[in-house]
C-alpha cells in the first residue's frame, strides 16, 4: 500500500498511466466490451483488469491521477446507444458527474457510434476493463498535462 494513492489502482494500471503522454487515450469499459480483442492492437498490447471495480469507481480513481486534455472539445467520448443515438443510460450521468467533478468544471463528452468507438478504441494507448455489467459503459479519456 502506498500513501495517496486510491486502492482502486493496481500496479500495471498505475505502470500505463505513467507511461502515457500528453493527448494518450486510455479506454476504461465495462465487462461486455471486446477488450481482450481489442486491447492488442493498443499501444500497450494488453488488457489492464480491474476486477471487482465499476466503472464509477474506477474513474474516480483513475481522475485522481490522470489529467483531461485541455486542449480538445470533448477529452472523453462514450459510446452511444444502438439504434437510437440520442438515447441516454444510467451510467452516462453517473460518468458525466464523475468527470465534471475531477476537473471542477463541466466536461464535454462526445458520443462515438458503437463501431467508431472500436475503432478509436483500437488507437488508444489502454484499455481498462471493470468489472461492471454495463450496458454501454465504454469511455475513452484523452490524458493531458497538469
Amino acid at each position: 500500500m502506498l500513501k495517496g494513492i486510491d486502492p482502486a489502482l493496481n500496479a500495471e494500471l498505475l505502470y500505463a498511466l505513467m507511461l502515457m503522454g500528453h493527448g494518450d487515450q486510455l479506454v476504461l469499459c465495462d465487462i461486455n466490451h471486446p477488450a481482450q480483442t481489442i486491447a492488442k492492437q493498443t499501444t500497450y498490447g494488453r488488457l489492464i483488469d480491474v476486477s471487482g471495480c465499476g466503472l464509477t469507481r474506477a474513474a474516480e480513481a483513475i481522475l485522481t491521477l490522470f489529467p483531461l486534455d485541455t486542449f480538445v472539445d470533448a477529452p472523453v467520448k462514450r459510446m452511444q446507444v444502438v439504434g437510437d443515438p440520442e438515447g441516454q443510460v444510467p451510467i452516462f450521468a453517473a460518468m458525466q458527474a464523475v468527470v465534471d467533478r475531477s476537473e471542477g468544471r463541466a466536461v464535454l463528452i462526445e458520443p462515438l457510434e458503437r463501431f467508431a468507438f472500436y475503432e478509436a478504441a483500437k488507437k488508444s494507448f489502454a484499455i481498462v476493463r471493470t468489472s461492471d455489467p454495463g450496458p454501454y459503459g465504454c469511455f475513452i479519456f484523452s490524458k493531458g498535462v497538469c
